[in-house]
């Protein structure tokens, strides 16, 4: 049901503002950090090869095992939030980002990289599934879509922040596998950068308040009300908190059996939900090009130069996409984004196939003629924006807010773990699929993926646009 005017009025009449924007800053550095991380192994596939003499397989088991912690944080994460609280766990991903952004530009062989990456991957997971489940938390219901989504900008601009660091590192130093300040490869660089966006989140998490819906949940209604009277009032604190109670069981604390209906003892069916969007999301293929656009771009004939450049320009673009979707999300709706962002998916993914298509196999390099490589260029690009326009900022949205409170840390662990498992399986089979059924066979398969998630956003989701966290059926 829609959020009533009542409510609305309460909580916009005494909502401080100032303090919501500060808080959903701080969260949304998890964001920053995500992309960052996420991006920075984009320049890096050329250095990692030379130095740690590894063939495709290790190599793509270098880039893509940092999801393997991701899936891992995820699950964790979303349990450990319920336990310790959001605030807890995201201080201990800023502890975690901090170490694997120094371990893994110091790693000297494939298997310390390695475990400094998946460290990286606990907080990348972490960060994913509690920035938006706290700032849900946090923030008015008619206003939650929108402050949700600034998220996924955070992480574009950390994905485009990676991109351009490691450009520019690349360029001072000729390439990525030059040598540059203090004797170490321009490569390593590019991973300490993070080391500064990591601190900054560490010691800004200290000032923000910990989730009101978690307070509740440990019984510590007390401090909840302080949170909330702090957010949004005394009136509308004291309302509120008995609403987070009674949406609560009051037979037991959170728990990850809360998943099962009690009833028929089978899955709840809003668990396979936020599973298929998380799934989905990763299924249309959108982080080979965040993971392997310098490799992709290269692959059809750009220099390392252009195709980093290229990288950038499509970080661009996605920022402008995330920011109409917050202008939208909670004006239409999370459904309506969805099924757009499906539709123009599959159409650009197969007109980027269909280019590829057209090319030929020179010395293991695609070579496509001028027309076919601008079309290839414009559709990736289009491509990325109808993402960003859709399941990247509304499937972290969904994720947040779509649980009732009972199983919110719990259906976030599931969905994330489920999410970055698929990242992983993506990630790790793209360069089997470049050297087996091409590019024209990986993007078709990416173009059916999204052209199915239609099927599934259509008859699989419900809208959530406005509906007050406690009254959230599942």
């Amino acid at each position: 049901m829609e959020t009533n005017e009542a409510t609305r009025g309460a909580s916009d009449a005494g909502a401080n503002m100032a303090l919501i924007t500060a808080i959903v800053a701080v969260a949304t550095l998890g964001g920053f950090l995500f992309g960052f991380d996420s991006g920075v192994i984009n320049g890096t596939v050329d250095g990692l090869r030379i130095a740690f003499d590894s063939d495709d397989v290790g190599t793509g088991f270098n880039v893509a095992s940092m999801l393997l912690g991701c899936a891992v944080g995820a699950f964790l994460a979303g349990r450990l939030a319920d336990v310790i609280g959001r605030k807890k766990a995201l201080l201990l991903a800023a502890i975690f980002f901090i170490v694997s952004a120094y371990g893994s530009g110091i790693a000297g062989s494939s298997v310390e990289f390695v475990i400094y990456r998946i460290i990286g991957g606990f907080a990348v997971g972490a960060a994913s599934v509690l920035a938006p489940a706290y700032i849900s938390e946090v923030t008015p219901a008619h206003l939650r879509g929108r402050l949700s989504s600034v998220q996924q900008v955070m992480i574009i601009i950390g994905l485009t922040a990676a991109f351009l660091s490691n450009y520019l590192l690349a360029e001072y130093a000729g390439s990525s596998t030059n040598s540059f300040w203090l004797g170490f490869e321009a490569w390593r660089w590019m991973f300490w950068m993070e080391l500064v966006p990591a601190t900054i989140f560490l010691v800004a998490l200290v000032f923000i308040p910990e989730s009101p819906r978690f307070l509740v949940s440990r019984v510590r209604t007390g401090d909840a009300r302080s949170v909330l009277t702090r957010l949004f009032g005394a009136g509308f604190a004291a309302r509120k908190v008995t609403e987070i109670e009674a949406s609560l069981a009051n037979d037991h604390r959170p728990r990850l059996s809360d998943l099962l209906d009690r009833t028929s003892g089978k899955i709840r069916p809003i668990v396979w939900t936020g599973i298929g969007l998380a799934v989905f999301q990763q299924l249309v293929g959108i982080n080979v090009v965040f993971y392997y656009g310098a490799v992709l771009w290269q692959a059809v004939g750009f220099s390392e130069s252009d195709a980093l450049k290229i990288n950038v320009l499509s970080g661009a673009i996605s920022i402008g996409a995330c920011l109409l979707a917050i202008a939208l999300i909670d004006r239409i709706g999370r459904k309506p984004l969805l099924l757009i962002g499906s539709v123009g998916m599959a159409i650009t993914l197969a007109v980027v196939a269909i280019a590829f298509m057209s090319g030929e196999l020179v010395d293991g390099t695609l070579e496509l003629s001028d027309d076919a490589g601008l079309t290839a260029l414009i559709a990736a690009n289009l491509y990325v924006a109808f993402f960003n326009f859709s399941w990247g900022p509304v499937m972290w949205v969904m994720l947040g807010e779509m649980f009732p409170n009972q199983i919110r840390g719990s259906g976030l662990a599931v969905s994330g773990f489920a999410q970055w498992m698929a990242n992983f399986g993506i990630t790790m089979t793209f360069p089997i699929m470049l050297g087996t059924i091409g590019l024209t066979g990986a993007y078709g398969f990416y173009a059916i993926s999204a052209a199915v998630s239609v099927v599934f956003v259509w008859l699989m989701v419900r809208e959530t646009k406005g509906i007050e966290l406690e009254d959230m059926q599942g």
